[in-house]
This record gives C-alpha cells, structure tokens and sequence, in this order.
C-alpha cells in the first residue's frame, strides 16, 4: 500500500512526553495508514508503551499531537477511545465467567447492547475461532482459546484500530501459526499495531516497521525497505587469528584508515580468533582495502564478508548503544 495514496488513520506530530526530568519521547512523528499492520518494536524503556498510551488516550502528552482519523487524543479522548480495541499482554479475563458472559459484559462496557449485542458476539466468536468454547468457563480453555477469547472481547464493538500487544507469548507453535494468520486476516479489515519482541512474527504479519530506541524513531520502512537501506552500504567483517594481538591494537589501526567511518569488536565463540565490523566512510566496497591492510599488517586473515542484516539484525543495529 502506497503512503501517499493510503488515508492517514493515525499521525504523531513532535511528540514529547517528560515525567520530571526524564524523557520518555523525544519529539518522534510518525503515521500509520488506514488498513495497515505495523510492527511497533523498541527494546525495554525505549518509549514504546508511553506512546501507545499517549495514542489510546490514556496519559496525555508534554508537547505535539496524535490525531486518530482526524481527532485529536486530547480534544476528543471519548471519540477516539471508541476506534481502539486493545489485547494486552496479560489477557484481562475474569476465569470465573463462562465466555459468552465475559463477552456479553466487555459488550455492554462498551456501548453495545440489546439485538446489537446478541449479534455481535456469534459474529466475532467465529471470526476468532471460539464459537465451540461459548459455553465454557474461561478458566477451563487453554491458552490458545484464553487468547482467542481475549481477542475477540477486543473487536465485540468493531473497532477501527486494534492494539496487540505480545499476543502470541505462551503459545504453542499451532497456536501461533493460528493467532498470525487470524491477526493477517484481521487487518484487511481495520488498521492494527502490532508491539512485539517476537521478530520472525513481524516479518511474517506486518507491512510495516516502527522501531523506536530511547524516545526516538530510529527505523521507520517496509522490512524490505529497512534491508535494503542496509544493504546499500553494509558493514564489512573481519575475522582474523590473534596470535597475541590485542583487540584495542587492531581497533586503533582500523580507525586510523582514511576509508574506515568506524569500527568495533564483535564477540567470538572460537578461542584465538579475533572479529572487527568496519563501516566504509564512502559507498564504496571495504572488502579489497580491508584485505590489503591485513595483509600490510602481516594479520593472519581467517575470513572477510560483507554484513547482509536481517530484520534482527537491524533492530540490533538500530539499538546498539
């Protein structure tokens, strides 16, 4: 789907929230389009949770705005609360309640009531999978049910946006198979975010990746956008014997090369061996200037390659401090 011609169903503008003197989002700005799933990814404290909070209307900003099909979070929280649906990472179920009651009471918390209501809880219990398990206490079902379950309370009043969050933790290898394919069909209907730290589950559901590291947006793409934006300039890896060298030595001489930007050691299970990552200055390939100086160096040269990053390892890349 193209950004331009896609409508905006979410935008954040400048966005900065300070609790005293820390600064948990630094002015970041991003949009996610209508009938869109992104991946919202960030390492723990990155900002990632203050954000989704600042967007549901749950704590307000310092600075900037986020506007949600055009209404702004803080003008009208009512408004925007109703286009979310949001699955936590601890399912909120009362496993006391038999599922069609669970759903009944989520329903009527949440406006829908009376031949809406009946209605609607067959129709999301299919759409989840859950249809056999009306019946039953939520404290007897299984984990992949608890989560289908979960689900479904929050799309029972056919929100416009869904926030999941880790919504495949604690499943079995099926159960996620199943949750992921559930989660694709869902966004052909409505926009989803999907804020997890289960990599291979963005590749495989999401058209789109927000990484966010310490307040700011440091990746925003396709994950074949971010590859090959990767890919254009990768870093070169140097893997050679240490026959008693020191890795500061190596490092100095590395950083001392007019084409070298930077360098640093990268940790090697394999005793007597030593590895370097070089980033070239220019677009140019290092791997030539790179075995030309080993070998000037009389370094016992074990491998050279080009660094081709997956998706985690741009997260890693992205995040590394």
């Amino acid at each position: 789907m193209s950004q331009s011609a896609a409508t905006p169903m979410i935008e954040v503008a400048d966005l900065w929230k300070r609790y005293g003197e820390i600064e948990a989002l630094k002015g970041i700005s991003f949009s996610i389009n209508k009938g869109e799933i992104v991946g919202f990814l960030g390492p723990n404290g990155a900002g990632k949770s203050t954000c989704l909070k600042i967007m549901t209307c749950f704590i307000p900003p310092t600075s900037g705005s986020v506007r949600i099909g055009g209404l702004d979070v803080q003008e009208h929280s009512r408004a925007v609360r109703k286009r979310f649906g949001y699955l936590p990472e601890s399912a909120p179920l009362y496993t006391d309640m038999v599922a069609y009651d669970y759903l009944k009471f989520v329903g009527a918390l949440r406006g829908v009531t009376g031949r809406k209501l009946a209605k609607r809880i067959p129709e999301v219990a299919e759409k989840c999978g859950v249809t056999d398990v009306l019946g039953q206490v939520v404290g007897t079902l299984s984990k992949g049910y608890r989560q289908r379950v979960c689900l479904a309370q929050a799309l029972i009043h056919d929100p416009e946006i869904l926030v999941l969050d880790e919504p495949t933790v604690g499943l079995d290898p099926n159960q996620v198979v199943e949750i992921r394919t559930l989660i694709k069909d869902l966004g052909r209907e409505r926009t989803v975010i999907l804020s997890t730290h289960i990599l291979p589950e963005v590749l495989v559901t999401c058209d789109r990746v927000v990484i966010i590291h310490r307040g700011k947006i440091v990746a925003n793409g396709t994950p074949q956008e971010l590859q090959e934006a990767q890919a254009s300039n990768p870093p070169v890896v140097l893997r050679i014997g240490a026959d008693g060298l020191s890795s500061e030595a190596v490092l100095s001489t590395l950083r001392g090369q007019p084409w070298a930007g930077s360098a640093r050691v990268r940790p090697v299970g394999l005793a007597g061996e030593m590895e370097f990552e070089i980033a070239s200055k220019g677009a140019d390939d290092a791997r030539e200037r790179t075995i030309s100086l080993a070998q000037a160096q009389k370094w016992r040269l074990l491998e050279v390659r080009r660094e081709l990053l997956d998706l985690e390892g741009i997260f890693r890349k992205s995040t590394q401090e």
